[in-house]
């Protein structure tokens, strides 16, 4: 189960099929634009002879969108061409490749573009399941006989790593909540979106459950896993053959700790503290920037040193960009002009030398965001803040945490969100205690706007005790010998783990389930056995309201020390950093 290359082999497949060979154009809406440019280089469309990319939307209307070039130039720099901000011209030799969303809106483009065709055919590809109604549509509406074929391909989310899935859907947290009342319908457009999008996610990893199970705590998470259950259970497009393979659906709602943390791997650093959005990493403003350096691009498929790093702590990557500088170093050395002294010698340097520049570019990329996390590390103070939230999050002393809170919340070196965010987690904690109200008068003292203090409340009525699952402090999920041993563990090993302390509920229920222990009680069966002693294989994680770095950093560790014996892909309605996470709560009642 690799996310990535199943997404690369459903792009490759459409832009090779031999009944579009020669010259062509693809036509994407706004989310295929993300998926495309996530897991597909500018080169690589090129060699197919795809001489133009555009969207399909901005290509029907006299409107320039931005969104088109900037979310495609987010993970490979391919940029659509000038014409797309209106109609296209010269192009009715040209072939069309449309990858699109299933939608109504998308039909209805379609519809309209048929109508006006510019191209000579059009070979159209849908990223999920399409509706009869809307098959109908298009085809009714095809006058000129153009369209050529129509086929469903299943990459209706984009894949970050190859075990890690979103959705790219904000404001879920919101839709959690509202399952189950009366005000579910404000968000029924949001539930469907990851209903399909997780049914995508089954369809394209070839996998049918064979254990369907969901987090005891939330209605969505229920609701959720009963519809996909129906939809399995009644389209045979969903009858593979494949290993035991468990469908576990959660929800944020348990664990709303691991969101507020700092981090310390390059990948959930980055997100973090610059934002990692569609592969993309903005250093605008950063001191020290260059022009060509204030958008870069940190993809696992085009970057080699990120693949290998992006779950490094922030020691370890230190050392491997020092090692990748003096590795550049020494290339250039042995490539220095003023050693060419033959004909072959020019002809050797001339065939390293966009290698060369290639690796300059991707050299200077790292040492920019590493000085600018360094910088941003040092500013915020957020070794001394991370310290004390791994101690929040991980251990039970409210008078000692109680007063390091109150030096925290009054020192001038601690910025608002950091104030916040440590005022949340005590909270979340110590949520029944009397010292809740002085927290926040503190917290106003120390510049807290009192919209951000309110936060205190919604988040303990969005994930209180009464609302959460049992895990999150340890309660209900171990025993008292696995708390012990995890404490000796903490106190022997020391210093060098006071950053990474905090496990996620997530890798206690994937080590519950990976010993036959999750309990039917926390997590029911929609189906399966339901025998305790049955461990699958495989695991399909999907987290509504968002999954987290960190999440999928613990995920990759547990992949690599488990192969051969149980493999977990990460999916969720997002990906978390604390910004986009407290945004979400603010927009809850």
């Amino acid at each position: 189960m690799d996310a990535i290359k199943t997404t690369q082999q459903y792009i490759e497949r459409m832009i090779t099929s031999e009944k579009t060979r020669g010259m062509k154009v693809l036509l994407l809406d706004a989310f295929t634009t993300q998926i495309v440019s996530c897991t597909t280089s500018q080169s690589t469309i090129l060699a197919k002879e795809v001489y133009l990319v555009s969207r399909l939307d901005t290509a029907n209307s006299n409107t320039t969108s931005t969104n088109s070039t900037d979310a495609t130039a987010a993970a490979t720099t391919m940029t659509s061409s000038d014409d797309s901000a209106g109609p296209l011209k010269n192009t009715g030799h040209m072939k069309a490749i449309c990858f699109l969303r299933p939608t109504e809106i998308n039909a209805g483009l379609l519809v309209k573009e048929l109508t006006r065709p510019r191209f000579s055919e059009y070979h159209i590809y849908f990223s999920g399941i399409l509706s009869s109604s809307l098959l109908r549509l298009i085809a009714e509406n095809d006058e000129h006989d153009l369209v050529k074929q129509v086929h469903e391909f299943y990459a209706d989310y984009l894949p970050i790593n190859e075990d890690l899935i979103t959705l790219n859907c904000r404001n879920t947290i919101a839709m959690t909540v509202s399952a189950g009342t009366a005000w579910a319908r404000d968000h029924a457009h949001l539930y469907e979106r990851n209903r399909q999008g997780l049914e995508a996610i089954l369809l394209s990893l070839k996998r049918q459950p064979t254990a369907i199970r969901y987090q005891g705590s939330s209605a969505l998470a229920q609701q959720l896993a009963r519809d996909v259950h129906e939809r399995i259970v009644s389209d045979q497009l969903f009858h593979f053959r494949n290993k035991s393979c468990l469908l576990l659906v959660l929800d944020r709602v348990d664990d709303p700790v691991t969101p507020l943390l700092s981090q310390w791997t390059y990948q959930a650093m980055v997100h973090e503290l610059l934002g990692l959005n569609n592969n993309r990493v903005v250093l605008k403003g950063a001191p020290n920037v260059t022009k060509e350096l204030e958008e870069v691009v940190l993809s696992p498929t085009e970057d080699d040193f990120f693949k290998r790093n992006r779950f490094s702590n922030f020691g370890e990557l230190g050392e491997a960009i020092q090692s990748l500088l003096k590795d550049y170093q020494n290339k250039t050395k042995t490539a220095n002009t003023s050693n060419l002294n033959t004909i072959e010698d020019m002809q050797n340097f001339m065939e390293k030398y966009p290698e060369l520049r290639s690796q300059s570019h991707n050299v200077s990329k790292h040492v920019a965001i590493m000085g600018e996390l360094a910088r941003l590390v040092e500013v915020c103070s957020l070794m001394d803040v991370s310290q004390f939230e791994q101690e929040l999050a991980c251990a039970d002393d409210q008078s000692i945490h109680m007063r390091e809170l109150m030096d925290k919340l009054a020192s001038m070196y601690i910025k608002i969100p950091d104030k916040l965010r440590l005022g949340l987690l005590f909270a979340l904690r110590y949520e029944h205690s009397s010292n809740l109200h002085r927290v926040k008068s503190e917290m106003k003292k120390g510049g807290v706007s009192d919209d951000l203090i309110d936060l205190m409340d919604t988040i303990l009525k969005y994930a209180g005790s009464r609302v959460r699952g049992p895990g999150l402090y340890g309660v209900g999920t171990k025993d008292i010998m696995s708390k012990m041993t995890k404490s000796f563990m903490t106190s022997v090993q020391g210093v060098q783990n006071v950053y990474a302390q905090h496990n996620p509920v997530l890798m206690d229920t994937l080590q519950s389930v990976q010993k036959g222990k999750l309990k039917q009680e926390s997590h029911p069966y929609i189906m399966g056995k339901g025998t305790v002693d049955d461990v699958p294989s495989e695991v399909i994680v999907f987290m509504a309201g968002g999954v987290t770095y960190e999440e999928a950093a613990k995920v990759s560790e547990f992949n690599k020390n488990n192969i051969g014996k149980m493999r977990v892909v990460l999916s969720g309605s997002t990906v978390h950093n604390s910004t986009s996470f407290l945004e979400e709560l603010k927009g809850l009642p």
